[in-house]
């Protein structure tokens, strides 16, 4: 049978280079994600760059010891980075395999259905169509996984010296991280060929007689329950990310498309069609023929319109979520500075700050220290506060305990730190500084958090300058004399400006952070996604070469077939936008609700630019592979041919 399945594949090498090309591009973002995960750990940089502490234990975990790098070596960044790119570029991988192989079961039906018409049983089309699917996966995994070798001493170049890696980083060993990314595309490519190769088997010999291949008008129930419980799970996570899930609502965000993308493409073959009707309304009022034909095509064959649409709706769906989640990410941020701000001035750097315009300056110290906890230990940014100034300068409204408590070994936390970490008033918190002086200091308040204006632990200042002496503010609030104009005041300071304006680049800031992540996780994933659109959507036009010459034998003429392919690949791809946008609005409008909880006069920043960009690059990839191999087909074949 694997012979069988390989002389099959030869014959078709045109129909399964799609899924040969999708695969090897998918293990070759993982094999490369993978690699570069390696080296980040496999670094362990100089000694002095780390400190190694002992974890608390208990209930269960014994203590152990964990070496905490300094953000000057510190690579975890680029860790969690990477995962994600792994992880996004394995869901869309999933995808798209799972499609191509769907559409390439569903071009053969006639063949599958000779097979079944000279003896061959539901069980040996089943293997076949596995062995089909495992010889090209072999093939495919091993050329990403070689790539992803070959291009790794790039990217870690690339990567060294960065924000994310303040470090060289160098290859590891290949062989595991290789061998996950093979041993990845092989499972996808059989986890979806299963489902193409389950529906083979049903084929019966009666279609191998059929002229016309038209699909079954349902989709079996297995598949509709499964449809059903993700898209359950999906509203589940929906409901989910409101004010009280704090910073866990941002991954919800993230990871909540991906399931709904599951759900939709699970029902595609029944709301694709329902979808494709209503926009072919107006296409059909204003084209008429080649419009009705485009419409027919869409909905006569729901499970090939469903494959082609799946890589469209998964990329604008994950892509357009992820967007507007940081971008009101970054309008959240931008608010909440502006709330914990109360100093009119802001002065950058650690200058002296005197002047008799000058009422009180809070030159807090910025520090880290490592946080030991009972299985883990984490480096934390610490700040050296005066409590009396500081609580005159910026927000630090207590929760819980008071502010002006904070003397000796003291430390105030956010709330973030107390929801995540279960600390309250009263507790001790291990720590050990930079000089590596262990110390643990008692929780004596805890306060809002405010991203950018307050650190996620406040100590004193004394304390701060006794293990930090050569620390140096970062900025400095500075409250003017009464009286005092602070317009005129931040003229006579050395690198002062307005509050609002200090406000107002630090959202900026947070905004430019945000685009740069976006680049990160999505360009992989975004390039993926269109060779993957690009890829099915030549597939599906390759293998219509006989409808078309039928078509001209009617009368059609080529223009007429040309406008037809035109108006149902942008039928396919508006319905696939359609779902991606009522995704990536549902995502956006809740994230929103989360975030601005107790702010007030958040702005409403919607990257149209981006969002219109992601979809008209779909919608041209989308019309544009359809309409090249249907160019050349109509120039290549005659009418005659359909008698060949």
């Amino acid at each position: 049978m694997f012979f069988l399945s390989r002389q099959t594949v030869s014959r078709h090498r045109s129909l399964y280079a799609g899924s040969f090309v999708a695969l090897a591009v998918g293990v070759f973002l993982l094999g490369l994600a993978a690699t570069a995960t390696a080296a980040t750990i496999a670094y362990r940089g100089p000694a002095a760059s780390a400190i190694t502490v002992t974890t608390l234990g208990g209930d269960g975990a014994a203590p152990r010891q964990i070496r905490v790098p300094f953000s000057d070596a510190d690579v975890s960044g680029l860790q969690v980075v990477l995962n994600m790119v792994g992880a996004i570029s394995g869901f869309i991988t999933i995808f798209v395999i799972a499609s191509t192989f769907a559409f390439a079961v569903a071009s053969r039906r006639r063949e599958i259905g000779l097979l079944r018409l000279i003896g061959a049983t539901p069980r040996q089309i089943r293997r076949m169509v596995l062995g089909e699917a495992l010889v090209v996966a072999l093939a495919a995994s091993l050329t990403g996984a070689v790539a992803a070798q070959l291009a790794t001493p790039l990217l870690l170049a690339k990567a060294s010296y960065t924000e994310l890696a303040p470090v060289k980083l160098e290859p590891a060993s290949p062989w595991i991280p290789l061998a996950i990314a093979v041993s990845a595309g092989l499972l996808v490519a059989m986890l979806g060929a299963r489902s193409a190769a389950r529906r083979a088997g049903r084929v019966g010999p009666i279609d191998a007689l059929r002229e016309a291949s038209l699909e079954p008008p349902r989709i079996g129930p297995v598949r509709i329950v499964f449809g059903l419980l993700f898209m359950g799970g999906a509203i589940t996570m929906l409901s989910l990310i409101r004010p009280s899930s704090g910073d866990g609502a941002v991954p919800l965000a993230m990871f909540t498309p991906m399931v709904m993308v599951i759900a939709l493409t699970l029902l595609a073959p029944l709301v694709v069609p329902l979808v494709g009707r209503l926009w072919a309304l107006p296409l059909v009022a204003w084209t008429r023929v080649s419009g009705r034909l485009a419409r027919s095509n869409v909905v006569a064959a729901p499970r090939r319109s469903a494959s082609l649409a799946a890589p469209i709706l998964a990329i604008s769906a994950v892509a357009g979520s992820m967007v507007l989640s940081l971008s009101f990410a970054a309008d959240s941020a931008g608010a909440t500075i502006r709330d914990a701000v109360r100093a009119p001035i802001v002065v950058t750097g650690g200058a002296p700050v005197a002047g008799p315009g000058v009422k009180a300056v809070d030159a807090a110290v910025p520090l880290q220290m490592v946080r030991i906890d009972r299985d883990d230990a984490e480096l934390e940014d610490v700040e050296g506060i005066d409590p009396a100034v500081a609580a005159q300068t910026r927000d630090l409204t207590a929760l819980a305990g008071g502010i002006g408590r904070l003397t000796g070994n003291t430390v105030a936390i956010g709330k973030e730190m107390s929801g995540f970490e279960g600390y309250e008033v009263g507790d001790e918190i291990p720590l050990v500084f930079v000089d590596r002086t262990p110390i643990k200091l008692r929780v004596v308040a805890i306060v809002k958090d405010a991203f950018g204006v307050n650190a996620s632990l406040l100590i004193p200042l004394d304390l701060a300058r006794k293990h930090a002496s050569k620390a140096q503010p970062e900025r400095q609030f500075v409250l003017p004399a009464d009286g005092v104009d602070p317009a005129s005041l931040v003229k006579q300071l050395p690198d002062a400006q307005l509050a609002a304006d200090w406000e107002a680049d630090q959202a900026d800031g947070v905004r430019q952070g945000n685009q740069f992540g976006l680049v990160l996780l999505l360009g992989p994933a975004g390039l993926y996604s269109a060779i993957a659109i690009a890829n099915t959507l030549l597939m599906g036009s390759l293998q219509r070469r006989h409808e078309f010459v039928t078509s001209r034998l009617l009368g059609a003429t080529p223009a007429q077939l040309r406008r037809m392919v035109l108006w149902e690949s942008s039928l396919v791809g508006a319905v696939a936008l359609s779902l991606g946008t009522a995704i990536t609005v549902t995502v956006g409008i809740l994230i929103r609700h989360a975030m601005n909880a107790g702010l007030a006069d958040v702005p409403f920043t919607i990257p149209w630019g981006v969002l219109v960009g992601i979809g008209g690059l779909c919608l041209i990839l989308a019309v544009g592979s359809a309409l090249a191999p249907t160019t050349y087909i109509l120039r290549r074949s005659q009418p005659s041919a359909v008698m060949e």
